[in-house]
């Protein structure tokens, strides 16, 4: 059976399909046409000549369609060649025309004239076939007789055998009559190649094709050619255009199996590979296997360039033909999206290396051409920023036009087109006024004029300098007030880098509780804190005396933002309770370094007036006392239990820049690990019982 053209078309794909064609035996050519039909061929070929279009003063034969069928005209078994067969479809066109004296005088025709419309209609078809390097012509006669001449109605076909062609080549055919009634029909074909048809061992051409292959392997492409070792064929990489020559990109004659590799981003959807053994009058077999490729697609886009010609003329630069159409855009600096000027303007269809022009007046570096394809952006340039110079901060004025010499002014901004005068907050309605002044005074650039509006773009240059001034006027005021506060707070700024202040106020009770006083004191200093505490002062207190030393340190720990440590014990709580009851204590009680016996003179107004929170602290040991043990005025403030309250503790020592709880946490830990073994040795001294310190059974029992 023949091959019709559209399963062709499916068969040769990316991975062709073998299909067999009908063989013709005889190097005679023929033709045959319907049932009823009569036809005949010329004994030779014809001149190839249309001619002019005539009227037809009657009914006549016009082809109203081409078919065309594969098939192989073969003069031995394995010695063939393509062929191609054409179908012409004809139907009658045309109409009687009533003789005049009928219309004329209303009388019966003269019976003579009765005699054409029962008869026959003959017509010659012309068919012409042109592939490169062939063109030819052929003349056939038909007849249809009378009973089948209806007007308007298709009344068969009449079919050529055949026109010899080389193997994927591109034909071209034309039908008409002779003389030609009406326009010629026209039919181009891409014929297939040799990987399509079964035909290799029927066309001598065929015989020793390299077959090819496409293979992908990550990033690269392989082109794989099974032949034998000893055959010699020749491989060519070009861009097919659809335009215009085939442009080449690589040439190379090989032997033998070859595996060629290819980059990925040397792809693009016109590059087609052509492979032809080296013998003479081969066949060139071509594939193009990118067409459909996502990354063949997207290097093509890479690849594509816009060109400026002249002032008003571009073209785009690209490997392949593509589907794209161009606009303008005004692009503002500081990034934002190029704003397509349509309307006014319009968008133009692109044609790949094709000069297409804008109807400008003048160029102006915000002015990009962008590039769309499937309503896609691909590819956006600012054409005239190269001579130019560029990006300026420029404001695009649209006028449009309307009837009775309406006119109305838009800025183009971000937001969109701002109508000028305005009372909008952006920045061209608040220079509105500034912007029409300059437009009426001529210092605007026109870029674009027709009857239904124009663009025009004025410089902002003289109002950012101005602005830019003021805004230099406020840094420098910004800069003096921060430096003022900076001096204000440097001393407070040292302070805080060198950690809080804390004075670390107790009773020495004993011996062994002021070594565990000076554990305590030695844990706090390994964070940033900065403890100061009698032990370590004694010098300067015999100096300048117990009260005078606490009420020096108190004075410069509150300046400081610090906090005052109360570490109660027994002892404490018993001189707390002696002032509270008596307003004083007798000055022997205790020894001549006891600060916080001195301290009270100026602790207790502070609780009593109610400015101790957030300026002290309290604290005591787990075993050596309760905090509820501490005196009602005292508990005004925190008072925590060490160690077990270590982490909240430290919290309040801190503020206001307390650390995060994880922090305070491994804060909490270090200090606990450091003081352990004081608690340890003050509460289990070696070879002692533990000593009752006023607590635990028969503590003060003095009976």
């Amino acid at each position: 059976m023949p091959v019709p053209w559209f399963l062709l078309s499916l068969a040769l794909g990316r991975s062709p399909i073998v299909l067999s064609l009908e063989r013709l035996v005889g190097p005679q050519d023929a033709t045959h046409c319907s049932p009823g039909l009569s036809c005949h061929l010329w004994d030779s070929d014809i001149l190839c000549l249309p001619g002019d279009i005539v009227p037809a003063s009657g009914p006549v034969l016009a082809p109203t369609h081409l078919q065309t069928e594969l098939v192989l005209r073969c003069r031995k078994e394995t010695y063939c060649d393509l062929c191609v067969r054409v179908a012409v479809h004809l139907a009658v066109h045309g109409h009687w025309e009533e003789p005049e004296d009928e219309e004329k005088f209303g009388g019966a025709a003269d019976p003579g004239v009765e005699e054409p419309r029962n008869a026959s209609l003959q017509a010659q078809v012309v068919l012409s076939f042109q592939a490169y390097p062939t063109t030819r012509c052929v003349l056939l006669e038909v007849q249809v007789p009378a009973a089948l001449v209806q007007f308007g109605q298709s009344v068969g076909s009449v079919v050529y055998d055949c026109f010899e062609a080389a193997l994927g080549s591109e034909v071209r055919i034309w039908s008409y009559t002779q003389p030609r009634y009406e326009k010629e029909l026209n039919l181009t074909q891409q014929l297939p190649d040799c990987r399509g048809l079964e035909v290799r061992n029927s066309i001598p051409s065929c015989w020793a094709l390299p077959w090819l292959n496409v293979s992908a392997d990550g990033d690269n492409v392989h082109l794989i050619l099974n032949v034998s070792e000893e055959q010699h064929f020749g491989l060519s990489l070009y861009w097919n255009q659809v335009q215009g020559p085939p442009k080449p990109r690589w040439h190379k004659n090989l032997t033998g199996p070859q595996i060629i590799t290819l980059n990925h981003t040397d792809l693009v959807p016109c590059l087609c590979i052509q492979v032809w053994p080296l013998e003479p009058d081969s066949v060139r077999t071509n594939i193009c296997p990118f067409r459909e490729d996502p990354r063949a697609h997207q290097n093509l886009w890479r690849a594509a360039r816009l060109r400026l010609l002249t002032l008003q003329s571009w073209l785009l630069d690209a490997p392949c033909s593509l589907p794209a159409e161009a606009a303008l855009c005004w692009q503002a600096p500081g990034g934002d999206p190029c704003q397509p000027l349509v309307p006014p303007l319009s968008w133009e269809n692109v044609t790949v290396d094709k000069v297409l022009e804008f109807p400008l007046l003048k160029g102006h570096p915000n002015l990009c051409v962008q590039v769309n394809s499937w309503e896609q952006l691909q590819l956006q340039e600012c054409l005239w920023a190269d001579s130019l110079g560029p990006l300026k901060d420029d404001v695009l004025l649209l006028e449009t036009r309307g009837p009775q010499d309406n006119r109305s002014l838009c800025a183009l901004e971000p937001s969109g087109c701002t109508s000028l005068p305005s009372k909008a907050s952006t920045r061209a309605a608040r220079l509105g006024e500034y912007l029409l002044q300059d437009l009426q005074s001529g210092q605007c650039l026109q870029l674009w004029d027709d009857d239904l509006g124009a663009l025009w773009a004025c410089s902002m240059d003289k109002y950012i300098h101005k602005r830019w001034a003021l805004l230099w006027l406020a840094c420098l005021l910004f800069a003096a007030a921060l430096s003022l506060i900076l001096l204000l707070k440097k001393d407070h700024a040292k302070a805080a880098a060198r950690g809080r202040a804390a004075l670390l106020l107790y009773s020495a009770d004993d011996s062994g509780f002021e070594r565990l006083v000076g554990a305590l004191a030695s844990a706090l200093c390994q964070l940033p804190l900065r403890v100061a505490v009698d032990l370590w002062s004694r010098r300067e207190m015999s100096a300048q005396g117990p009260v005078a030393w606490f009420h020096a340190q108190r004075r410069q720990t509150l300046q400081e933002g610090g906090v005052v440590v109360l570490l109660f014990s027994p002892g404490a709580v018993a001189l707390c309770s002696e002032w509270l009851q008596d307003g004083v204590s007798a000055p022997g009680a205790h020894g001549p370094h006891d600060a916080f016996r001195a301290s009270l003179s100026c602790v207790l107004p502070d609780f009593l007036q109610g400015q101790a929170p957030g300026r002290y602290v309290g604290a005591c040991f787990d075993r050596l006392l309760h905090p509820d043990s501490v005196p009602a005025l005292f508990r005004t403030v925190p008072v925590f239990s060490l160690p077990s309250q270590l982490p909240d503790f430290l919290g309040a020592l801190q503020q206001p820049r307390t650390p995060r709880p994880r922090r305070l946490q491994e804060r909490a830990e270090q200090v606990s690990r450091a003081l352990q073994p004081a608690l340890d040795s003050y509460f289990h001294p070696p070879g002692t019982p533990a000593p009752g310190r006023g607590v635990g059974p028969g503590a003060g029992d003095g009976t």
